[in-house]
């Protein structure tokens, strides 16, 4: 065993490793993996357990970031991301002292899911939307984040649970004690009118969707009553049609906007009515105008778990983003394109540019929001089978798509996170081997092999999955086309394996070239201009292996993508 395999069996006992179930048991298969071995799927990465040599790569450019919605954002459940304290758990003051690191990275965008105050780990049930969890620290240590992320052009934004709150909120309680209390009589009763908790003078009770009948998702609350919850009996779903609740949501939103932050992810559009896709439109629409009105530049993001006809409808809306789930998480076209024969490079072509024209047909000013995977799916490690090379391949199509990519932490360094709890697919960060500032895990993870070295050691490898992203994201700030501008299908023949676009934004064009096949490809068809056109960066899955472009001639190793301009 080498002493890199020694170091990653002392971090995955440190996590308890378990055999995980058959259809993500693979091998990982690079110099990072310490499981090498053969692999299923239409990709196979290297086997050595040593570094590749690093190719001296001569394409490095200017950075050309733009200050705008357009960005690269990275995903942070606090909780499991940098302990700054030692009690084995996330909080703000840890996420401030990686910013460096993100920012090295290439993001200049985080999502932070839920920091308000919350009775469970996940913080999506909140109790107080104006305030901090005290797992996480102060409101202090907030305003030293926004001010430390501005500092370094990092955008914030912040996952706000508008659909639902928690059943320990005020509103909730007072208005459960409003309708467990005896009716005020005719002449009203001086003591309920005074506290305001008969269900006459009770506001709070117009905030939740009620039923005097039993249905599906509803939960009894006494005798009389049953309240909607699609997710949880201890998640309440709120009325949205109330103007009493909306002004709350307004008042919330501004005061997190007048904090400095950048915007909202808002979590479970599709659930705002259940099942009106009309009213959940009609509601996004009046909570962007308002937050706009507040700061023209505020980006929000809102998750529609559906297919693309149907998520994209909520671009009516005037909302700059809904995420991209057609392309995403086990099921979504990227990972068939890297686990599947039938599925090619160039049906992923395809779908952008339709992604891509439909958004624009429902917002001229729409930002694609396409990802992998996230806190509720199970991570793309496992999907892609701890394969490096199949991890490297599926971050090039999402780093090479239109609008502002998001990468869930962790995502760079392959970590872990299979099984069916939600808690799998939030495990803790691997910072370095003497896992320093990794929190612990959350209560009721089951224990993951985590197959791939900490960010540290990957740091240090120049084949590593994080220096493929970090490699990717710098292309992409030094290219605003790849982001902004408008894509042309380029026509290379009949072969899935291969592709090429055009993207042009402001005066300029960059070329993109996909070889998504096993075996090395060369291209001297003139529909590339080769001969007008130089390397402008390049990515390979394996450090050893370049792209080249002489004499007309364009060399494109495995799994390899070249830029040209």
């Amino acid at each position: 065993m080498t002493i890199r395999n020694k170091i990653l069996r002392a971090i995955s006992a440190v996590l308890a490793a378990v055999t995980l179930c058959a259809c993500n048991a693979g091998s990982g298969s690079s110099s990072d993996s310490t499981s090498p071995g053969t692999s299923t799927g239409t990709i196979d990465g290297n086997s050595s357990d040593s570094p590749a040599v690093n190719v001296d790569y001569k394409y490095e450019q200017e950075l050309n970031i733009i200050d705008d919605n357009y960005r690269n954002y990275y995903e942070i459940f606090v909780y499991s991301f940098c302990d700054s304290n030692g009690d084995g758990i996330g909080d703000l003051k840890g996420v401030t002292s990686k910013l460096d690191y993100i920012k090295d990275m290439g993001f200049n965008g985080i999502w932070l899911m839920p920091i308000m105050p919350s009775t469970t780990y996940h913080k999506y049930d909140v109790t107080d939307y104006c305030a901090i969890d005290p797992q996480y620290g102060t409101m202090d240590d907030f305003d030293e984040l926004v001010a430390e992320c501005n500092k370094r052009g990092i955008k914030l934004i912040l996952d706000l649970v508008m659909n639902h709150s928690s059943a320990k909120h005020p509103w909730f309680t007072e208005m459960r004690d409003a309708l467990n209390s005896p009716a005020c009589g005719a002449a009203g009763d001086a003591e309920c009118l005074a506290g305001g908790k008969c269900p006459t003078h009770c506001k709070y009770v117009n905030y939740y969707n009620l039923s005097k009948e039993s249905k599906s998702k509803y939960h009894q609350l006494n005798s009389e009553y049953y309240y909607e919850c699609q997710f949880w009996d201890q998640m309440p779903d709120l009325n949205l049609d109330n103007e009493d609740v909306r002004h709350e949501f307004e008042d919330i939103a501004k005061f997190w906007l007048d904090k400095g932050v950048g915007g909202f992810r808002l979590d479970a559009v599709k659930e705002f009515f259940t099942g009106n896709s009309d009213k959940n439109v009609e509601t996004l629409k009046w909570f962007v105008d308002y937050c706009k009105s507040v700061n023209p530049d505020c980006y929000l993001v809102g998750e529609e778990w559906d297919n693309f006809s149907t998520y994209v409808k909520y671009y009516d809306s005037g909302i700059p983003s809904i995420f991209g789930y057609e392309l995403a998480t086990q099921n979504g076209l990227i990972a068939k394109v890297i686990n599947t024969v039938s599925t090619g490079v160039k049906q992923f072509t395809n779908a952008m540019v339709t992604i891509e024209e439909g958004i624009a047909q429902r917002n001229p000013d729409g930002i694609d929001a396409p990802f992998i995977s996230n806190h509720d799916n199970g991570r793309d490690s496992g999907v892609l089978r701890y394969d490096s090379t199949k991890i490297k391949a599926a971050a090039g199509l999402l780093m090479t798509m239109t609008g502002s990519p998001f990468v869930y932490y962790g995502q760079e360094i392959g970590l872990s996170g299979s099984g069916n709890k939600d808690e799998n697919y939030r495990a803790p960060m691997i910072w370095d081997s003497n896992g320093t500032g990794s929190p612990n895990p959350p209560s009721g993870m089951e224990t993951q092999e985590q197959r791939f070295m900490s960010m540290e050691d990957q740091l240090a490898d120049p084949n590593s999955i994080l220096n493929y992203y970090k490699r990717a994201t710098r292309i992409r700030n030094e290219n605003p086309e790849i982001a902004r501008g408008k894509t042309a299908k380029i026509d290379l023949g009949d072969d899935v394996n291969i592709a090429a676009i055009e993207r042009s934004y402001n005066g300029k064009t960059i070329t993109i070239v996909y070889n998504y096949s096993e075996e090395e490809r060369e291209f001297t068809d003139s529909a590339l201009n080769l001969g007008s056109k130089q390397i402008r960066g390049y990515l390979t899955t394996d450090s050893a292996q370049e792209v080249t472009l002489d004499n007309g001639t364009l060399k494109i190793p495995p799994y390899g993508i070249a830029f040209l301009m």
